[in-house]
C-alpha cells in the first residue's frame, strides 16, 4: 500500500488536499498529517488519518513524522525570506527518512521568472536537484481567491484600483490546485518531473467586468502607477514593508511574469479550471 504524507496539512491547500484523497478512496491510514498544533488536526484524526507533528524549524521531527512515507506533498512554507533553511530542513529530513517522491508547491517558471516571490522556490528546487531525491514540482499559477477575498470591497467602492495594467494573471481557485496536487500524488510519474500549473488567464479589467456582471454593481477598473499605488496603501494604514511587496507584486503582474499557458493544471483535473465567473459568485 502507497502511504502519503502532506506538509502544512492543516492551512487551507493542505487539509483541501487531503480531502481530496479520501475522496477518491484513500486508505486514511496510509495518510500523514503534518502540522504543528496536533489539536488543529483533530478532525483528521477522527476520519483515521494519521497524525504526526513537526515544523520546518525542526529537522528531527521532521525525519520522524516522514518514516514510512512513500510520497511526500511539500507544501512551501508561508515565511517569506526564512524558506530557504526551512525547506532545506524538509528536504534532507525527506532523504533521510527514504521518502520515495517528494512533490513540492513551487510558483511558476521558478528558475527564470525574476518576480518577488520566485527565488526561494528557485533555491529550493535547486535543493531538490541536489538531494538526489525523486521529485516531481508542481508549480502552482496565483490563487483566484487573492483576488475574489476582496470583491465585497470593490463592490462597496466601485473601483478596482490597481498598478498591474494589462497584465494577465494564470490563476485558479485553490480548490482547482488541491485536486490537481492529489492527483499527481495518485500519479506513477517516472523520474523527475516539473509541471507548469496556471490556471484561465484573466486581467484586471477582466475581473472587474466579471464582478460586474455577476454582482450586478457597476466596478471600474482604475489603473494607477506603482508610485500612486504605494501611497495608497500607506494612506490605508499599511506598513512600508507591505506596501513595498504588494506594488512589486503589481509590478510583476503588469511585466505579465504571473501569466502561463501550459495545460498541465487542466490535464491534471481532466476539466476546465474553475471559471472566474464561478470563483466571484461564491465570494459573494
Amino acid at each position: 500500500m502507497t502511504t502519503y504524507a502532506v506538509t502544512a496539512a492543516t492551512g487551507q491547500l493542505g487539509t483541501l488536499v487531503i480531502d481530496q484523497l479520501l475522496a477518491k478512496n484513500v486508505e486514511p491510514a496510509s495518510i500523514t498529517a503534518v502540522v504543528r498544533d496536533a489539536d488543529r488536526a483533530a478532525p483528521f484524526a477522527v476520519r483515521g488519518v494519521v497524525v504526526r507533528t513537526a515544523d520546518y524549524d525542526d529537522r528531527e521531527a521532521l525525519e520522524a513524522a516522514f518514516d514510512g512515507v512513500d510520497r511526500l506533498l511539500f507544501i512551501s512554507g508561508s515565511e517569506v525570506g526564512k524558506r530557504v533553511p526551512q525547506h532545506r530542513n524538509v528536504i534532507e529530513a525527506a532523504k533521510a527518512a527514504g521518502v520515495g517522491r517528494v512533490y513540492y508547491t513551487s510558483v511558476l517558471r521558478a528558475t527564470d521568472n525574476p518576480m518577488v516571490l520566485a527565488p526561494e522556490h528557485k533555491a529550493t528546487e535547486e535543493m531538490l536537484a541536489e538531494s538526489g531525491v525523486t521529485h516531481t514540482i508542481l508549480r502552482h499559477g496565483w490563487y483566484t481567491e487573492n483576488y475574489t477575498t476582496e470583491v465585497p470591497r470593490y463592490i462597496a467602492r466601485g473601483v478596482l484600483l490597481h498598478a498591474g495594467g494589462d497584465g494577465r494573471i494564470a490563476a485558479a481557485t485553490r480548490a482547482d490546485f488541491a485536486e490537481a496536487d492529489g492527483q499527481a500524488l495518485l500519479t506513477d510519474y517516472e523520474g523527475n518531473v516539473t509541471l507548469e500549473m496556471g490556471g484561465e488567464p484573466f486581467t484586471y479589467a477582466d475581473l472587474a467586468r466579471t464582478i460586474s456582471e455577476v454582482s450586478g454593481a457597476a466596478v471600474e477598473p482604475r489603473t494607477v502607477t506603482p508610485q500612486e499605488f504605494r501611497q495608497i496603501l500607506l494612506q490605508s494604514g499599511m506598513d512600508e514593508n507591505t506596501a513595498s511587496f504588494l506594488v512589486r507584486l503589481e509590478s510583476d503582474v503588469a511585466a505579465g511574469l504571473l501569466d502561463g499557458d501550459s495545460t498541465n493544471l487542466t490535464d491534471l483535473l481532466a476539466r476546465p479550471v474553475t471559471s472566474l465567473s464561478i470563483a466571484v459568485r461564491a465570494a459573494l
